[in-house]
């Protein structure tokens, strides 16, 4: 087996995230899905988009945003994702290249225009997001360049993703080359709407030892076992996946890796600001401890460290210096 090139390549949504904080009444008066993620077509996101307030645009994705937090801790990472020859598109691809992640998937011509995320931020810090996936949808597995797949230690794939069909394909083509090449397979379950849609591929993709890095939180958790009570889901699916890994909100997190398992608490932070981005940043700061090898608690540790930077500010992405702050935390 070759020396990879890249710590981590994943494959996910090619979004901008448009972020506003807002009033409760404005969640009731829209009739959203209030701490959740629900899919819109164009039309609506357009009518949600005139509705907000005055908004943040930051590029985003749960996979995107992930290789963001592990490229600013030193990872050497690329992205597989489909934008279109928008602005947008071009707002994207800058975005990633600058965080210093490869990006190199061409953009799609035609309608649909490329993805968005209108998310709207509560007092509380929590936000609800409703996404249009846009041309993140029509991923082809001929956009897939599997030599880049070959190259990295980690292939991690975004739930949010296994929803459309075409690039659900080119992501069961990305696992065979990435398996093939005797890399590692990251999965994050991105929602439990997606589970409830597609629980039974997830489940045969456990099952069958497809998955080998697993990322839910309680909610999803509880949606892929059918169990309520939080250690029993997590025993029910701990020997079957390689590392499994559990975040908990203000519980914290639960890991358990080849028998061994490990907790951690939440990092304290004088305020929530906004919850985007909480759980890609825990996967990054989670991940860049594995891939370098370092122990269970420790890899949990990174993760609270990176969720509690990001729900500290606005936007999915951290703005401190993640290298200095782990240095200080651990």
């Amino acid at each position: 087996m070759t020396e990879p090139r890249y710590d981590v390549i994943a494959i996910g949504n090619a979004v901008v995230d448009v972020i506003a904080s807002c009033k409760e009444e404005l969640i009731t008066e829209l009739q959203l899905n209030r701490g959740g993620m629900t899919l819109v077509d164009e039309a609506r996101a357009d009518e949600l988009y005139d509705a907000m307030p005055p908004a943040k645009e930051i590029s985003g994705g749960s996979a995107a945003n992930t290789l963001a937090g592990l490229s600013t801790l030193g990872l050497q990472c690329a992205f597989i994702g489909q934008v279109a020859d928008d602005q947008l598109g071009k707002v994207f691809r800058h975005d990633m290249r600058a965080t210093g992640i490869d990006f190199d998937t061409e953009a799609r011509e035609g309608e649909p225009a490329t993805g968005r995320v209108l998310i709207f931020v509560t007092p509380d810090g929590e936000r609800t997001m409703n996404t249009f996936l846009g041309a993140g949808q029509y991923l082809p597995a001929a956009a897939l360049d599997e030599d880049l797949i070959a190259s990295a230690s980690i292939l991690y794939l975004e739930g949010y993703l296994w929803d459309p069909e075409e690039p659900r394909r080119a992501m069961r083509r990305a696992i065979d080359v990435a398996k093939k090449a005797g890399r590692r397979i990251a999965f994050t379950a991105s929602e439990s709407f997606v589970i409830e849609r597609h629980g039974d591929d997830f489940r045969a993709m456990i099952e069958d030892g497809v998955i080998d890095i697993l990322f839910v939180n309680e909610s999803e958790l509880a949606t892929l076992t059918g169990e309520d009570d939080f250690e029993k889901g997590f025993e029910m699916i701990a020997p079957k996946v390689p590392v499994l890994v559990a975040t908990r909100s203000e519980k914290g997190a639960v890991a358990c890796a080849q028998g061994e398992r490990a907790e951690v608490l939440a990092e304290p932070i004088e305020r929530v600001i906004d919850t985007t981005g909480a759980g890609d940043q825990f996967a990054a700061g989670f991940l860049s401890g594995f891939a370098k090898g370092a122990p269970l608690d420790v890899c949990l540790k990174r993760g609270a460290i990176a969720a509690a930077e990001v729900i500290s500010h606005y936007g999915p992405r951290p703005e401190a210096d993640m290298k200095k702050l782990m240095e200080e935390k651990l």
